[in-house]
């Protein structure tokens, strides 16, 4: 896989770049190794830049990025864990290598639109990454197996999910680093 053709297949060509990603292997240490660690960096360092032009100490701000990336890792596996539970429930198979593949790839347009958190008062069009839910939505009747006719309800059960995740993990790095502002 290149990343870079990648990256250009799901966002320019999703249809046929999640019927590509479909052949391929989905295990953890190469998705994270190839993908999630190169992409994920991506909203870190974009963050820690936006922090410290807020005005937060270098090491706050780094400890921050660092938790981030961590946690883009984590939420990835979370999802793809939710991805994979949930998809007997709307006729789709088992399978947590292509769960995680549906997850990773979905994230990517997330993390690239994070780029604009480089600068806090463009920070807004990290709005453009709510494409991976429709990534995510053409994803899951290609590598799920479930139905196309149950894959807006089930995109939208994994969106609750994951949404209720990030809340609760943007409270804990809220309580962690609002005080320090």
């Amino acid at each position: 896989m290149n990343l870079v053709e990648r990256v250009k297949g799901i966002l320019l060509n999703p249809n046929a770049e999640w019927r590509v990603i479909e052949r391929e292997p989905g295990d953890v240490q190469y998705l994270f190794k190839n993908y999630v660690a190169i992409l994920a960096l991506i909203p870190a360092v974009a963050g820690f830049i936006g922090s410290m032009s807020l005005g937060l100490s270098i090491p706050t701000a780094l400890f921050s990025a660092i938790l981030s990336y961590v946690l883009a890792f984590v939420i990835a596996y979370v999802v793809a864990l939710i991805i994979d539970a949930l998809a007997p429930s709307f006729g789709g198979q088992k399978n947590f290598e292509s769960a995680l593949k549906v997850s990773v790839y979905s994230y990517t347009a997330s993390w690239l639109a994070s780029v604009f958190l480089i600068i806090p008062a463009l920070a807004f069009l990290a709005i453009l990454g709510l494409y991976g839910l429709y990534l995510l939505y053409l994803g899951l009747p290609v590598l799920m197996k479930s139905p196309k006719e149950r894959s807006v309800l089930y995109a939208v059960s994994v969106i609750v999910c994951a949404i209720i995740i990030s809340i609760v993990i943007g409270l804990i790095q809220a309580a962690l680093f609002l005080p320090a502002l």
